[in-house]
Parts: C-alpha cells; structure tokens; sequence
C-alpha cells in the first residue's frame, strides 16, 4: 500500500478522493449512531457537505471518456445530488423521517459504497493505492465482491424495520 499514486493527482483528484474517504467513515459512523440528536444533526451535516464535495469534484475528473468528457460513473453525481436533495428537503420541509433515513442510507449505500468499491478496479488510482500498480484482476476483483456483499449486508440491516 502507497498513496504515492493518490498524492501524484490533480488536487482535484486528492479532493475528491480523501472527502469520499472521510464521507465513507463519516456516513458510517452517523448511520449507526442514534438519530435526532444534535451529534446526529452535526456530524450528518458536515456528511452532506462533504458528498456534495465529492459529487461535485467529480464532475471535473476526465480520465476515464466515453461519453464526451463523461464516463457512466458520473451518473453517481447524479444520484448524489437527487438523493441529498430528496433526503433534505424530507426532513426540514415534510418533517417526513422515513423518506429521509431512506435517502441519506441510499446516497451512502449508493455513492459511496458501490461506486467506491469500483475504484479499485485495475488501472484505477486507488487499485494503485491499495494494491500497487501490478496487481493485476485478482485482489481487485476479491476486493470488489467483498464490499459488494458488504454493501447487501449493510442494505439488509438498513431496511429492517425500526
């Protein structure tokens, strides 16, 4: 492990990835700790602030082009912002708390488990960071189910009733 490859990036790229990191803790951590508290309120506003960084830094990163400068990992900015919004303006306009735990752990589930763990690819930066640059398919693909069942694990434990 070296995050020499992350550290050689475009700031854009060193924004994006170290606020996915912090929103990836971050977002755990408010996700498992009791709701409507003022810790809860604190911490998952500063949870927004950091998605709406990383979903925004996103729109500037080009490396991978398929569709002009975009790739299909962009509609995750899409998502993101959808979801941030949709949850927002449940809790603080509709005073509906379902349809804001519902969005804020799809945007989390979403955004940041599964469209994290696809950076891991080979050939991608963070493979590189995790892995080195030679690693090859294997730990990757390892890498990639085991956060794939993570994130079912997670969603079903989500979607229990409370």
């Amino acid at each position: 492990m070296s995050l020499q490859p992350l550290l050689s990036a475009d700031f854009t790229i060193q924004l994006h990835a170290f606020s996915a990191i912090a929103a990836f803790f971050l977002g755990g951590f408010v996700l498992w700790r009791k709701k409507g508290t003022a810790l809860h309120k604190a911490l998952g506003r500063i949870w927004v602030g950091l998605m709406l960084v990383v979903a925004t830094s996103a729109l500037f990163i080009h490396e991978i082009r398929l569709i002009g400068p975009f790739s299909p990992i962009h509609i995750f900015v899409v998502i993101t912002y959808v979801g941030i919004g949709n949850g927002l303006w449940a809790i603080i306009v509709k005073h509906d708390v379902a349809t804001h735990r519902a969005c804020m752990q799809a945007v989390y589930l979403g955004a940041v488990l599964l469209a994290g763990a696809f950076t891991f690819l080979p050939g991608r930066r963070m493979s590189a960071v995790l892995f080195g640059e030679n690693a090859g398919w294997t730990p990757s693909l390892i890498f990639i189910g085991i956060a794939l069942a993570l994130t079912g694990v997670v969603w079903m434990r989500l979607r229990r009733p409370a």
